[in-house]
């Protein structure tokens, strides 16, 4: 944890997404003074966090610390207590519900089970429109498995189901990736194919925030990483 230490309050670039010059230009996710509460208990407080592009940034702690409810809020799934969150400029709650271009995988990937893994990403395409059978087909291989495989999801193994929640994440070349816990389910030489895919997507130029409970995939992945029981 020590070499994890050395990034505390890295988190909170100052940056303001209205602005369009300089170093501010590339920032796209800006969190302000975040509280999230659930009745009595208070799951994040004062959470200060820019996301800027090309850049990988890892939230680590233990269960129940608030790296799922962070990344939900940035999703607009779960409304903030107190304080922003602006994604590309838009206040979240306010200006849009749900940010756009953002690339999501949080807890288990939820899929169609009597559905191929191709026909499932092409029925999630079709609600944007953004691409069409090439793109879903390649982005699928790219995540190692076979766009032409006929199989239900409900006979997937638990690494193929996160592959395919990956390759969901990922299709409409989404700007912002937020990806919790991405390599459970995955065997050994998966992670290590889904490690080369988040650098790759780095140097795409995406910001993606991170979860893992591996130590090893934060300290391989990130540029910087904030654990959810400092002070923010």
């Amino acid at each position: 944890m020590e070499d994890w230490k050395k990034s505390e309050g890295t988190f909170n670039l100052a940056c303001d997404p209205e602005r369009a010059s300089g170093m501010m230009q590339n920032t796209c996710v800006k969190i302000e003074h975040v509280t999230k509460r659930f009745g009595e208990d208070m799951v994040l407080q004062e959470v200060n966090l820019s996301l800027k592009t090309g850049n990988v940034y890892g939230i680590v702690g233990n269960n129940g610390s608030g790296k799922t409810v962070l990344m939900k809020c940035i999703c607009g799934f779960l409304p903030v207590t107190t304080g922003t969150i602006f994604v590309f400029g838009k206040k979240i709650g306010h200006d849009v519900d749900f940010p756009e271009s953002l690339g999501i995988i949080i807890e288990t990937p939820g899929f169609i089970p009597t559905y191929s893994g191709y026909k499932n990403l092409k029925i999630l395409a079709s609600l944007k429109g953004l691409i069409g059978k090439n793109e879903i087909k390649k982005t699928i291989e790219r995540v190692g498995l076979d766009p032409n495989m006929k199989k239900p999801v409900s006979k997937y193994s638990l690494g193929m189901r996160q592959r395919l929640g990956i390759a969901q994440a990922i299709m409409e070349n989404p700007k912002v990736l937020i990806l919790d816990e991405p390599f459970n389910g995955l065997d050994k030489t998966g992670v290590v194919h889904m490690r080369g895919l988040i650098k790759d997507l780095k140097e795409q130029g995406k910001a993606i925030l991170l979860a893992s409970h591996n130590t090893k995939d934060i300290e391989e992945l990130c540029d910087k990483v904030h654990d959810m029981e400092d002070k923010w």
